[in-house]
C-alpha cells in the first residue's frame, strides 16, 4: 500500500507540473488560555497553529491537502509539536465521463462511522443513479503521516447507492464496516498462588457494521421530507430511525416536524455491550414566520421519551440579517434549564470591518431538587479584511461558572488566500 501511494503521488505531480493551477489558503493563528493545576497555581498556554489548504490542478486531476502544524510557545504539551495531515489525496474526475477516483488520506462522511482513512474512493455517476465504494486503513492518533500496520483489524470498508427514479425523489442504500484495532497494554494480575505478575492484555477488534437506507422527497420552497434508517448488523437491531419534514404553506410561513428513534451506538466486542441500556424517542414540531425581509420568528417544542421517563424542551427566537436572539427551556428527566443567547455581526466599509458580539446566560439544575447553577459566556471579536486575499480575526472569549471562575481566552488568526495559473513551459 505504501508503494502504491508513493507511485500515484509521483506520477500525478509529474503530470501536473506543466500549466497547473495552484490555489488554497494559509492560516496562522494563536490561542491563549490558562489551566489551573491546583486551586492556587496555574499555567498559561499560548498555542500556535499553522494550517495549509493546498490544491494543485491540471485538467481533471488534482492533488488536495490540508496540513496543520501546532505547538505551544510557552508550555509544550505532550507530543508537541504536532504535524497533522487531515487530507492528502489525488483526485481524478470524469474518467470515461462517469468515474471519480480519490487515492490517499481523505474524509469519510457517514452518519454511522465518519472520520479519516488512508485508501481509495471510487464514485460512478450516471443520469439516474450513483454508486460509491471505498476502502482504507484508519488514521493513527494526531493524524500522523503513517499507515496502519494491521489492515485486517484496523480498516473501514463501505459503499453507497443513490437512485433518482423520478424528479425530486432520492432513494439511497449504504453499507459501512469499520474496525478499530484495540491498543494492547500490560497490567498486573495475580497468579494462582496470589503472586503479582505482568500480563499482556489483547482484545478482539471493536467493530461497527451497519446497513442504512434513506428516502428523500423535495419540492423546492413547498414541501420536503427526509427519512433514514440505520440497522446494526452485529446486534441485529434497528439502531436509529429518523424522519423530518417541512411544509411551506405560504411564502412567509413554514411548519416543520422531526422524529427519531435511537438505540445507544456501541462498538461490537466492547465491554459496554453487556450493560442493560434503553432507547430513546424524540419528536419535535416547529413554526417559523418571516415578518419582513429582515426578521423571522421561530418556535419549537420537543419531547424526548426515555426508558422510564421523559423530558421536554422549548425554543423561541428571532433571526435577522444582523444576528439572532434565542431562548431555550428544558425540563423533565434531562434536567431543568433556562438559557438566553444573543449574537450579532455587521460589516462596514464594504467588508473592511466586521465586528461581532455574542452573549449567553444559562441557569440550570440537574434534577428538580438539585441546586441551581448559572453560566455566563461572552464572545466578542472583529474581522479585518484590508485586501482581497488577506484577512485577520481577533476574538476574546469569557466564561464564568462555579467550576471555571472568570475564564478568559484570546484568539488571533491571519488568513491568506492564493490562486495562480502557472505555465512553466
Amino acid at each position: 500500500m505504501k508503494k502504491l501511494f508513493f507511485f500515484v503521488f509521483v506520477a500525478v505531480l509529474t503530470t501536473i507540473t506543466v500549466g497547473q493551477n495552484i490555489n488554497g489558503r494559509i492560516t496562522s493563528s494563536v490561542y491563549s488560555f490558562q489551566r489551573f493545576n491546583t486551586l492556587t497555581s496555574s499555567d498559561t498556554y499560548l498555542r500556535a497553529y499553522q494550517t495549509l489548504f493546498l490544491n494543485i490542478n491540471k485538467a481533471n486531476v488534482s492533488l488536495r491537502t490540508r496540513v496543520n502544524f501546532e505547538g505551544d510557545i510557552i508550555n509544550p504539551l505532550d507530543n508537541d509539536p504536532k504535524l497533522r495531515f487531515y487530507n492528502l489525496y489525488v483526485e481524478a474526475r470524469k474518467l470515461f465521463n462517469v468515474a471519480t477516483v480519490k487515492i490517499g488520506r481523505q474524509s469519510l462522511f457517514n452518519s454511522v462511522a465518519g472520520g479519516l482513512y488512508d485508501g481509495i474512493n471510487l464514485k460512478l455517476k450516471f443520469s439516474k443513479y450513483s454508486l460509491t465504494a471505498y476502502y482504507g486503513g484508519n488514521v493513527p492518533a494526531y493524524q500522523k503521516l503513517k499507515f496502519t500496520d494491521d489492515w485486517s483489524n484496523d480498516f473501514v470498508l463501505g459503499g453507497k447507492l443513490n437512485i433518482y427514479p423520478i424528479d425530486h425523489l432520492l432513494i439511497g442504500l449504504s453499507y459501512v464496516n469499520k474496525n478499530f484495532r484495540p491498543v494492547e497494554y500490560v497490567t498486573t494480575r495475580l497468579d494462582k498462588n496470589l503472586n503479582p505478575i505482568s500480563l499482556l492484555i489483547q482484545k478482539n477488534s471493536n467493530q461497527f457494521e451497519f446497513l442504512s437506507g434513506k428516502v428523500n422527497y423535495e419540492l423546492k420552497n413547498v414541501f420536503r421530507i427526509y427519512t433514514k434508517l440505520d440497522y446494526d448488523l452485529n446486534f441485529t437491531t434497528i439502531s436509529k430511525f429518523e424522519i423530518s419534514g417541512r411544509y411551506q404553506q405560504s411564502r412567509n410561513l413554514g411548519i416543520s416536524v422531526y422524529y427519531n428513534f435511537r438505540e445507544p451506538r456501541i462498538r461490537y466486542n466492547s465491554i459496554f455491550s453487556v450493560f442493560n441500556y434503553g432507547n430513546s424517542k424524540e419528536i419535535e414540531g416547529g413554526v417559523d414566520y418571516k415578518i419582513n425581509k429582515i426578521f423571522t420568528v421561530i418556535g419549537k417544542f420537543g419531547n424526548v421519551t426515555y426508558k422510564s421517563d421523559n423530558s421536554q424542551r422549548l425554543t423561541l427566537g428571532v433571526n435577522s440579517n444582523y444576528g439572532s436572539i434565542n431562548y431555550r427551556k428544558t425540563f423533565g428527566y434531562a434536567g431543568e434549564l433556562d438559557a438566553i443567547s444573543i449574537f450579532g455581526a455587521r460589516s462596514f466599509l464594504e467588508g473592511f470591518l466586521t465586528p461581532s458580539l455574542g452573549l449567553a446566560y444559562t441557569n440550570y439544575k440537574l434534577s428538580q431538587n438539585a441546586e441551581k447553577n448559572s453560566i455566563i459566556s461572552l464572545l466578542t471579536g472583529i474581522n479585518i479584511k484590508p485586501w482581497k486575499y488577506w484577512s485577520c480575526d481577533l476574538q476574546g472569549q469569557f466564561f464564568n461558572n462555579k467550576i471555571y471562575k472568570d475564564d478568559f481566552r484570546l484568539f488571533f488568526k491571519i488568513n491568506h488566500w492564493f490562486n495562480s495559473n502557472l505555465n512553466i513551459f
